[in-house]
């Protein structure tokens, strides 16, 4: 065991020998001066406070950063009085969590979504996730020049995905993810849950107030607010919708959804059984659409060209190219349209995936 480390040494504080007890006119004149000095801080505290405040009480919170402006140049930022919302802590933490599930097995991990998602980096790696494809763009980039392009990239990418064009929207920008506006990172991020169905339940009805900062002339700035809505109230299959007999089954009897799925396959393998065709797991098998296809046209009895769809789809829109083309053909032949989008299927949600082969068990279990 190591003997404790000597301390150093120090100097004795000797008391000065000219130090005097303090009369009492002495402690009397001390209380006065206190007072006058404590006064003199008020009033200034006061001064600095009519000079700082720009006139209004419910004048916003603007960080010191913001004020470096060009003239005639405008910045949105988010009240700093928003982000001590609880619901806009509560959606952030939600999409943070989805994030690093997501990526899990990549290992990387968010904190704060603005810091960890301006550059691009971790927005690559989430949309070739959630798309299983690979974005033509350099792994590592430490310049800023790097990083805006990279991050236009990925923007492109994911416009092209949601929207169907990778021409710009006004909800998010290169500039302002790259500047790290909190606005659009959750436009952006959220877009994304929504789209790809994220199994999360996104806040509803969140919204922030949002400063618009203007730099009018060298000294002088002006402010406008406004209300941004980040999320609204869902209805959609995914987000939030009636519970219906998949899940309760799914949340309270995962026994009878295991006879349930094994009726399913043994239906559908009852008609693909035609054309040499097994299906062992309805979790991964109908995800590219393909089976999907087939087994309508032989319900319908009818051969469907091989030019309509992709045979052996070779990425995310090609699968939703197939199973779109199935829910037209269950329309076709009376069938209500899904209530999922072809997205779901793609996304291997199995809950989308079993409503949409029970009904078609519901219509044709009796044919041969």
């Amino acid at each position: 065991m190591t003997s404790p480390r000597p301390k150093s040494p120090r100097t004795p504080v000797l008391p000065k020998k000219e130090d005097k007890e303090e009369s009492f006119w002495d402690k009397i004149g001390t209380i006065g001066r206190k007072k006058r000095i404590k006064e003199v801080q008020e009033v200034q505290a006061e001064g600095k406070y009519a000079i700082d405040s720009p006139g209004s009480p419910t004048a916003p919170e603007i960080p010191p950063e913001e004020y470096s402006l060009l003239d005639n140049e405008e910045r949105a930022i988010i009240e700093p009085r928003s982000l001590e919302d609880p619901r806009v802590k509560d959606l952030i933490q939600v999409l943070i969590d989805w994030i690093n599930d997501e990526l899990a097995a990549q290992r990387i991990i968010v904190k704060d979504i603005s810091e960890d998602l301006y550059d691009g980096q971790v927005l690559q790696k989430l949309l070739e996730k959630l798309t299983e494809t690979k974005l033509d763009v350099p792994e590592v980039t430490q310049s800023e020049e790097g990083q805006r392009q990279k991050l236009a990239i990925v923007l492109r990418a994911v416009n092209r995905v949601i929207y169907g064009t990778s021409k710009p929207v006004q909800k998010w920008s290169v500039d302002s993810i790259h500047s790290k506006n909190v606005v659009s990172i959750l436009h952006l991020l959220v877009a994304l849950a929504r789209y790809f169905r994220a199994p999360v339940r996104l806040p509803e009805n969140v919204s922030v107030n949002v400063v618009v900062v203007k730099k009018d002339a060298p000294n002088q700035l002006s402010h406008r607010t406004y209300i941004e809505d980040i999320t609204t109230t869902y209805d959609d299959l995914g987000m939030k919708c009636e519970r219906d007999a998949f899940d309760a089954l799914f949340d309270h009897a995962p026994d009878k959804l295991q006879v349930v799925k094994k009726s399913l396959i043994t239906f559908v393998n009852k008609h693909l059984s035609k054309v040499n065709l097994e299906v062992m797991d309805l979790d991964s098998q109908f995800h590219d659409g393909v089976y999907l296809v087939l087994l309508m046209g032989l319900l319908e009895g009818y051969f469907v060209p091989l030019f309509d769809f992709h045979l052996t789809p070779q990425d995310f829109d090609q699968k939703v190219h197939n199973v779109s083309l199935a829910f037209e053909l269950m329309q076709d032949a009376g069938l209500a349209k899904p209530k999922a989008r072809s997205e779901d299927i793609v996304n291997l949600d199995l809950k989308s995936t079993l409503r949409v082969l029970y009904n078609l068990f519901t219509k044709y279990k009796n044919q041969p």
